[in-house]
């Protein structure tokens, strides 16, 4: 009967370095393999990559916030509406939050969620009504959805934050769909998470968070049912914080509880990031198909930075583009103890 494992390959580099007057130098390394689907993550770089600070300012001008069809004057005017027969409201709102169709779906049903009205907010300033009016707009879209149009069995949240992210627009926003095609990473931990149940009778993600609170390398701490970690396998450059919530096996398990939950372990991400100097990130929220016990919600959140701010260049290069390769330049479990601070 397999059990988890923790898989580990060191690698050494040698070469002749001109910054030693080109003395013989040894540069340890390690790959990773992730203990549910397997697929290997490269450490590496450590030292040559630190989070690049942005000017807020510079995105308050008056120019970058004429073109944003997120902001307070515009968005009724330029936003589109939801058919009748999906929100007969045509759109959702809730205190400063307003969801919307996404004018460049993902799928069937694809919706934007504009968080604020403030066109440029600061990680500091997302007040808990904020962060909670969005998650519940969003939750509720995914849930009228299901009940229109339950052929599609996989609910997302995604969130790009500022420019480094990928996000298109500095107006925090986040995207809600439902779809039959949830993404590779996904449907790789769900037939994982299926196999390993089929041939233990046990839920993987329960299984890891017991190891890694008796390991304590990687947890973080437990918000109520919710359980914050570090993953082994980091999907971004500098580091990944996971949150499994273990009893929501799919939309409908989701309660009020857990949102809570949620906004609190993020709003304490959220005093980590701004102690380190991190102004973006790249977020998910997955929910598995109604009707399995093996595969809970859980919240992915990587920080994102430029390389550098001369060029702009992108923490992303061949090996996650091209070679579809995790890499990071910090450990899961240096991550864990610096973040700990803040839970």
């Amino acid at each position: 009967m397999p059990d988890i494992s923790f898989k580990k390959f060191d690698v050494e580099s040698t070469f002749l370095d001109p910054r030693l007057d080109f003395q013989r130098t040894s540069v340890k390394t390690q790959v990773r393999l992730d203990p549910l689907t397997g697929r290997t993550g490269h450490y590496s770089h450590f030292g040559a990559i630190t989070p690049q600070q942005l000017d807020l300012e510079k995105y308050l001008e008056q120019q970058g916030k004429e073109f944003c069809p997120f902001c307070s004057a515009l968005r009724e005017e330029l936003t589109p509406k939801f058919p009748g027969e999906i929100i007969p409201e045509g759109r959702l709102a809730r205190g400063e939050a307003l969801l919307v169709p996404n004018l460049h779906p993902y799928d069937v049903y694809s919706s934007v969620c504009i968080m604020t009205r403030g066109h440029v907010v600061p990680l500091a300033q997302f007040s808990y009504e904020h962060l909670h009016d969005s998650f519940s707009l969003g939750f509720d879209f995914l849930k009228r959805v299901k009940a229109i149009d339950p052929s599609l069995p996989y609910q997302i949240m995604g969130w790009n934050y500022m420019p480094p992210s990928g996000g298109g627009l500095i107006h925090p926003h986040q995207q809600y769909f439902a779809t039959g095609n949830p993404g590779n990473q996904f449907k790789d931990e769900l037939r994982a998470s299926e196999r390993f149940y089929e041939s233990c009778q046990r839920d993987y993600w329960l299984e890891l968070i017991d190891i890694e609170q008796r390991n304590n390398q990687r947890y973080i701490g437990q918000l109520g049912d919710s359980h914050w970690l570090t993953s082994y396998v980091s999907m971004g450059v500098m580091g990944e914080i996971l949150c499994v919530f273990p009893r929501v096996y799919c939309l409908d398990d989701l309660t009020a509880a857990n949102i809570s939950e949620l906004i609190a372990g993020l709003q304490r991400i959220f005093n980590y990031f701004g102690q380190a100097g991190i102004y973006s990130f790249n977020a998910t929220l997955f929910f598995g198909p109604e009707g399995q016990r093996f595969f809970p919600a859980h919240f992915r959140i990587v920080p994102r930075t430029f390389l550098n701010t001369r060029d702009y260049a992108t923490d992303m290069n061949f090996f996650q583009v091209m070679l579809q390769e995790p890499v990071s330049v910090v450990w899961p479990e240096d991550l864990c103890r610096e973040v700990k601070k803040f839970f």
